[in-house]
């Protein structure tokens, strides 16, 4: 076996293992939403409950991330190394916000009255925390490989014909946003 096979059967075991993680974790949010389903019928289910406006603002700021990792990949394809470093850290910088825009939309639910816990919880708010509690932690390791893959970058780990490290960040990347743009619309329509 050449080196050059053996990399790209590599590659593709990572990827592989990769799209195992991204199902499993595609049947937990399965699971989650089927639940919220089942609960919808409770009589102390909030018929009336608007998503706070922060998760409008962090819907799009995950897209806008999705974009700036698609076109850093794309600019590494070219050996692009100066947009490759922008792209990655402006995804970065998105991806903190569209995590701080999410602690501003559980702060927007609090003010307007509503509780993820206690006594004065309700079945309603508490699967919303559940949910995006739960893709927050999945994002955080988002972050920490995005962290890894910037640093990586900056050791010139990446050029045209090794693309591997930002190729499997991007795709988990964009699962993790499609996964939210799915919860936000299922959440928002799903009342």
């Amino acid at each position: 076996m050449t080196a050059e096979e053996h990399k790209a059967r590599s590659a593709r075991s990572y990827k592989l293992l990769l799209w195992f993680a991204m199902m499993s974790m595609t049947m937990m949010f399965a699971g989650l939403t089927s639940a919220f389903v089942v609960s919808k019928s409770r009589e102390d289910w909030l018929k009336d409950f608007h998503m706070p406006i922060a998760f409008f603002f962090s819907t799009a700021t995950i897209i806008l991330c999705s974009i700036t990792f698609y076109l850093a990949k794309k600019a590494i394809q070219k050996d692009n190394r100066k947009a490759t470093s922008n792209y990655l850290l402006l995804t970065l910088g998105l991806g903190i916000l569209f995590v701080m825009l999410q602690f501003i939309g559980f702060n927007q639910i609090v003010q307007n009255g509503y509780y993820f816990t206690g006594a004065e919880s309700n079945i309603t708010t508490t699967f919303l925390y559940v949910v995006t509690v739960v893709h927050l932690v999945h994002l955080l390791g988002g972050l920490i490989s995005l962290l890894i893959i910037i640093y990586n970058h900056f050791k010139q780990k990446y050029n045209a014909s090794q693309t591997l490290g930002i190729e499997l960040g991007a795709m988990y990347w964009h699962f993790l946003d499609f996964l939210w743009v799915y919860l936000f619309l299922f959440l928002y329509f799903f009342k």
